[in-house]
């Protein structure tokens, strides 16, 4: 046996190989649990429907018996005794066969749900495999289920025993009654010993549900390595994860860069950093940042400013205070508003100026009000 060596089955089953299990048909079941349900099913339904039935039996029989000469040679009477035979008998019968078609239902289904898989009921050769069918039959599994017929042989037929051992003065007693007494005792006394035999299987269902649960997850357990496959196979390759990022970065640069020529300044280091900020005068928000970037797209952004005429102002400590401290469509920090308004200003008067509206601004001062905190050395 290898050890951590990714060939030992020691890891729980996954979310998703449950999922493909059951997707291919494959739940834990428990037939021992089915046929509990079953059975006690039929002797509760027999205990709740067993005297609305023999009372319409024993009506239908006096009716079948009650014959006269002239009914017997008459086909069309037979036949109108048979309908009403076969009616009787299904109605008197109904409510018991409900129940069971409930038990045969639910029986199946409570260990491990409901599941229709298409690939489970799809046809396999090998399951006619004589090669595969013997070494089935003499496998440790067949060997475990033989064990298991026995032990329920075992456990049912001593309880049966048990039972028509108690019930034996009961039993004799019959021959010294009446026959529609007798008759009625002795399904009483059938319809109990049913139910008590049933519920031996309880006991049988008990054992068999856990280990039904235990053996199904040890067959679907997984090697170390298989849940790493799974993890990237599910999660995706290093490699094709790390495409996928550089072709977001990719479409989140070229949408950063289709909002540059809609800013009102591009504030630079002047090299390594550049930031592109908008202010909407009369909506009552602060400045916000639509575009930033470092080195080449940096260089990229102050390109696109200068082709679409937005001022391009090197302020370095500022620059680098919005570059580190807001991400792109967000709000400048508080910190940065008188600064930000001082490079506005003088953008706003260079505007009026050109236009011959205004007297050319006042340069910017060299020493912006920026916080300690926001600050970023180079």
């Amino acid at each position: 046996m290898a050890e951590d060596s990714g060939q030992e089955k020691t890891e729980e089953p996954t979310s998703k190989r449950l999922r493909d299990a059951k997707e291919k048909g494959d739940v834990a079941r428990s037939k021992e649990l089915a046929t509990t349900i079953l059975l006690l099913s039929a002797a509760a339904a027999a205990i709740m429907f067993g005297g609305q039935v023999a009372d319409k039996m024993a009506g239908m029989m006096k009716f079948n018996f009650e014959l006269d000469r002239q009914a017997v040679m008459d086909p069309a009477a037979m036949f109108m005794h048979l309908g009403y035979s076969i009616f009787e008998a299904l109605y008197a019968c109904l409510g018991f066969f409900a129940v069971l078609l409930v038990a045969a239902i639910v029986g199946p289904i409570a260990l491990g749900g409901w599941n229709i898989s298409m690939k489970a009921m799809a046809p396999k050769f090998s399951r006619i495999d004589p090669l595969a069918g013997i070494k089935r039959m003499f496998s440790l599994k067949a060997l475990l289920e033989l064990f298991k017929a026995l032990a329920k042989f075992l456990v049912v037929g001593s309880l049966s025993f048990l039972v028509l051992y108690t019930s034996k003065q009961a039993l004799f007693s019959l021959g010294s009654q009446d026959i529609i007494p007798a008759m009625s005792h002795a399904t009483e006394i059938v319809i109990w010993a049913f139910l008590v035999m049933s519920a031996t299987m309880i006991l049988i269902s008990v054992i068999d549900v856990p280990f039904q649960i235990y053996d199904y997850t040890q067959k679907l357990k997984m090697t170390l390595q298989e849940v790493k496959d799974e993890m990237k196979n599910s999660e995706g390759k290093p490699e094709v994860k790390g495409r996928i990022r550089q072709l977001q970065r990719e479409i989140s640069q070229r949408k950063m860069m289709a909002a540059v020529p809609e800013a009102d300044v591009v504030i630079t280091n002047p090299t390594h950093y550049a930031v592109a900020l908008k202010y909407e005068q009369g909506g009552g928000g602060a400045p916000f940042m639509v575009a930033k970037g470092g080195d080449f797209v940096a260089l990229k952004i102050r390109e696109i400013a200068d082709q679409h005429e937005i001022p391009v102002l090197s302020a370095p400590p500022l620059a680098r205070a919005i570059y580190h401290s807001t991400d792109v469509d967000e709000e400048i920090p508080s910190g940065l508003f008188k600064a930000v308004a001082e490079i506005l200003a003088y953008v706003y008067q260079l505007q009026r100026h050109k236009r011959r509206q205004g007297p050319a601004p006042k340069a910017i001062s060299e020493q912006l009000d920026i916080p300690d905190e926001l600050r970023r050395d180079e």
